[in-house]
């Protein structure tokens, strides 16, 4: 089943509104199971199709979820007695995650590769060893978790490790820009807005029209970021805007009233980020009235200047991000 029972949705939320300081033990008490499901994209969907192989389903790893990856989630939770809604929520989650340890070799153990390469910035082979290299990894990934530092994958070292965000891959079509002088700290987000947004610009770039400037998401571990009121959970990715001369990364930033605005390209590339990431944007908040018009953005205070893209999920303990 994806869903949580209302007592337990609401005291998440409550915690992930007032836990999360960057770099505190106390990150991780907001913890738990991402909810994906079709449309979604990135290291958490890769780590489930890695899981369902594990657990004798036949899907392809290539972290999007589509329609193989539904029926593959859709048999699994039949054979486990769940909910058989192809949506892999907590309690899904909950019955994939094995208990692995050094020495084992098997799709879990690259479920886990995949995890710590996203969320630690590792470059661990993807080869379903649990090597001492992957244990090492472990270990340093719980103590910086504030849980028990064994070396051994069990649920709870599984629900901090997919929780924990992920950090963008710049080569992506993206340059980091930092208007609010939060640095790179700011750059971390939940792996599917991450993935999501890399597929987007990716795809942008095949129109030549420059990088995307890629300004504040989020801390590593959440919580309150400077000059912005939300961006606390994961899911709040600030771009650019186009410019006519394609420098976004160099130029610095315009508003859609600026001489230099490229409203054509700024429509291709906000519809970039929604076909990337089907069922799974609330909204874009950029005020330029011909793409509002359009359905492409909404109007919101202070967003002149750069779209604020609100990712969603179909179970999240804080309902502004539920789809």
């Amino acid at each position: 089943m994806p869903s949580l029972k209302r007592p337990a949705l609401a005291l998440l939320a409550v915690i992930l509104l007032i836990g999360g300081i960057p770099g505190s033990a106390q990150a991780y008490a907001n913890a738990f199971f991402p909810t994906q499901n079709s449309g979604n994209r990135g290291a958490d969907v890769l780590a489930i199709q890695y899981l369902l192989q594990h657990n004798g389903q036949s899907v392809t790893a290539d972290g999007v979820f589509g329609a193989t990856t539904v029926t593959a989630a859709k048999a699994f939770q039949t054979a486990k007695g769940l909910g058989s809604d192809g949506i892999v929520g907590p309690q899904t989650w909950g019955a994939l995650v094995p208990t692995i340890r050094l020495g084992d070799n098997n799709a879990a153990v690259k479920a886990l590769q995949v995890e710590l390469n996203a969320k630690r910035r590792l470059g661990l082979a993807v080869d379903g060893v649990f090597s001492t290299s992957v244990r090492d990894a472990v270990v340093a990934f719980q103590s910086h978790a504030g849980i028990g530092a064994d070396g051994i994958v069990g649920p709870i070292t599984w629900r901090n490790l997919t929780w924990h965000y992920d950090y963008p891959d710049f080569t992506a079509n993206l340059c980091d820009q930092d208007p609010d002088g939060n640095g790179t700290a700011a750059n971390w987000a939940a792996a599917a807005a991450v993935a999501q947004l890399e597929a987007a610009t990716r795809s942008f770039a095949s129109t030549n029209q420059g990088k995307v400037g890629y300004g504040d998401a989020g801390f590593e571990h959440g919580g309150d970021i400077p000059g912005h009121a939300s961006h606390d959970n994961g899911m709040d990715i600030d771009i650019w805007p186009i410019r006519t001369d394609n420098a976004q990364c160099t130029a610095g930033r315009i508003t859609w009233e600026s001489a230099t605005y490229d409203r054509a390209a700024t429509r291709q590339l906000v519809q970039a980020v929604r076909a990337a990431a089907p069922g799974h944007v609330k909204f874009i908040w950029f005020n330029d009235p011909t793409l509002i018009n359009e359905g492409l953005t909404a109007n919101w205070p202070a967003h002149d200047n750069h779209l604020h893209i609100r990712y969603c999920e179909k179970v999240h303990p804080n309902s502004t991000y539920v789809c």
